[in-house]
């Protein structure tokens, strides 16, 4: 990897990162740029993933203030994260690329219905009893997200704001606060698990790592500014950009 190289992954890390606190979809701009460095399709998203992972750790430490009263919500939820994660490192080691890539597009354009219909959708699935505790569909279906985050990942973070969203009451920033805990989790696991049983370019991880830090306190420090319906507008934006760079 020439310098000019591995500036031009730093600066994508810094905008996955960015993203990532925000949004989700990071890996949309650091994938496609160890692609175009020449390495390999699987070697580059599980080099990515590795280090993607200290990125969303600081996006979920910079929204420490949105995850407050919000344990119960975190304990629950975690473990569906932990165990999808897991599942989804393992398929992505075991199955041919094709095989769920398929699909890909498809939960990204789902994502961004749910999240453009979130509060009209939210007034209706919503009863009284789930207030806090969330929908039961809530904790399955961020099992999935896991699953689809830890064997790919991109836009992870759009279908988790859809589904924290839409199925549990709260407003939009305390579940971008909680989002980014969750997929920190699958990212961690995916990492741990990809570094343990797979081939990593740790130059490229390690470029991704520090650019996806920086970015990831950036993104919390003005995420958070975003009104809710700009919040939305901007995940709708990314969802739909993801859909057309997957097909297209």
């Amino acid at each position: 990897m020439t310098w000019f190289e591995a500036l031009f992954v730093l600066v994508a890390g810094v905008g996955a990162g960015t993203i990532n606190a925000v949004v989700g979809s990071g890996t949309l701009l650091t994938f496609p740029a160890l692609l175009a460095v020449g390495i390999p399709p699987v070697l580059a998203n599980v080099s990515n993933s590795v280090g993607l992972s200290p990125g969303t750790a600081a996006g979920a430490i910079g929204y420490r203030r949105e995850l407050q009263g919000q344990r119960g919500r975190m304990l629950r939820l975690i473990p569906a994260s932990l165990i999808g994660g897991i599942v989804g490192a393992v398929l992505l080691l075991k199955l041919p690329g094709s095989a769920f890539n398929a699909v890909v597009p498809g939960l990204i354009l789902l994502g961004c219905v749910l999240v453009a219909l979130q509060p009209w959708l939210s007034k209706r699935i919503i009863l009284p009893t789930h207030t806090h505790r969330g929908a039961w569909w809530v904790i399955p279906a961020v099992f999935l997200t896991g699953v689809y985050g830890g064997y790919f990942g991109a836009a992870q973070g759009v279908l988790l704001m859809a589904i924290l969203g839409i199925g549990m009451d709260s407003n939009l920033q305390r579940m971008n606060g909680l989002k980014n805990v969750l997929a920190t989790v699958v990212n961690a696991v995916a990492a741990i698990l990809f570094i343990i049983v797979a081939d990593v370019d740790w130059l490229a991880a390690a470029l991704i790592a520090v650019g996806s830090t920086i970015g990831g306190f950036i993104g919390a420090r003005y995420g958070r500014k975003l009104p809710p319906t700009g919040l939305r507008a901007l995940i709708v934006i990314i969802g739909i950009v993801a859909i057309v760079t997957m097909v297209f």
